[in-house]
């Protein structure tokens, strides 16, 4: 059912790949531009310098986890062998769009974007300094021949402990980015929302003032154009199911459930069918997700649509022994040093487009 083909778009030659479909009907022949949409959890990408105003000190080479130039050379050496594989089963390129969270600063982007593994895709970084207390903030990567960017700003998240309404828990922002994909409009949100420090019901709260945020964020997008099409990514720290999802976000996990104004995420079928982006005390979650407006989901031959979603959880990214086997592999476990990638899975979507048969 599916073939593939290289596309030749006016004067810039673009390698993509095209579905093809058939009509039942009319056995219609129907070409489509794929683009690759992807999110990871790094596991603390940090440099070896010590920033004296956030708590970085462990990832230093005199701190607790010995943070040395090769170890951080092998972190980035990581990373970048997976970014750049991600998307590739069904395209000959990675990701046009790359969210990331738990990176430290500018540099470890541009390290990244600039190793091998990545140099030739021409990536840009849109990546803002958040107040999170231990210097971890989201960015956005994008491939510069595919996507151009309009409006980017980061949105701060503000919570107070709920034991002491005084004292504020710094996180992370909200990252917000409008641009032009192939020349359609899409708008972009990268979120880390608050941990489980403490407990999944205790600070349950906070991750819900995290999804009331980003609720506001796609209302203010849509108000502002009630045709936006709007994808948000992230480690979300909840499941699915959880309320910050189903009762604040108001998402669905089916297409036939759908309204104008839902918000469609297809990782709900896959936790249900048991299916995680990282593991603990032998169970999984997937804490790592991308949903969207209901108008990338409904097939109306109308620019980008919705395809299909994965989690990229390769053999070399999963621990193969010991009591954690099948977890993910991480760069430090419960032993200390491994040498792995990330203690998450990256996911990821297919957008697809019709091809004009001209």
């Amino acid at each position: 059912m599916r073939k593939y083909l290289i596309c030749l778009f006016r004067n810039l030659i673009i390698l993509s790949i095209h579905l093809t479909f058939f009509s039942p009907s009319a056995q219609e022949k129907r070409d489509y531009l794929i683009s690759t949409i992807a999110f990871y959890n790094v596991e603390n990408l940090f440099d070896t310098e010590d920033n004296p105003e956030t708590f970085d000190d462990d990832r230093t080479a005199s701190g607790k986890d010995a943070w040395t130039d090769d170890k951080y050379q092998k972190k980035i050496d990581n990373i970048s062998r997976v970014l750049s594989e991600i998307g590739c089963d069904m395209t000959p390129e990675p990701a046009s769009i790359i969210g990331l969270c738990e990176i430290e600063n500018r540099k470890v982007l541009e390290d990244l974007i600039n190793h091998p593994n990545l140099r030739n895709y021409n990536y840009g970084i849109i990546h803002f300094d958040s107040q999170d207390e231990r210097g971890v903030d989201t960015a956005l990567l994008y491939r510069k021949q595919y996507f151009t960017p309009l409006d980017t700003k980061n949105r701060r998240l503000v919570i107070y402990e709920a034991d002491n309404p005084s004292k504020r828990d710094y996180t992370r922002d909200q990252l917000v980015v409008t641009g032009l994909l192939n020349k359609e409009e899409i708008s972009f949100i990268v979120n880390h929302w608050p941990s489980r420090g403490g407990g999944e019901a205790r600070s349950a709260y906070k991750r819900e003032k995290a999804a009331i945020l980003n609720k506001r964020i796609i209302d203010s997008l849509v108000k502002l154009n009630p045709e936006a099409k709007i994808i948000s990514m992230g480690d979300f720290n909840d499941d699915p199911t959880n309320k910050s999802f189903k009762k604040i976000l108001k998402t669905e996990g089916e297409r036939n459930r759908l309204s104008e104004n839902s918000l469609f995420n297809p990782m709900e079928i896959m936790l249900k069918e048991g299916k995680g982006s990282l593991a603990y005390r032998d169970s999984w979650n997937l804490f790592d997700q991308i949903y969207m407006t209901s108008n990338l989901v409904k097939r109306n031959g109308q620019g980008y649509e919705f395809y299909k979603a994965g989690i990229f959880n390769k053999p070399y990214l999963i621990t193969q022994n010991g009591q954690f086997k099948s977890y993910p592999f991480r760069t430090y476990g419960y032993s200390g040093y491994e040498g792995g990638y990330s203690d998450h899975f990256p996911v990821y979507i297919y957008l697809i487009r019709q091809i004009n048969s001209n």
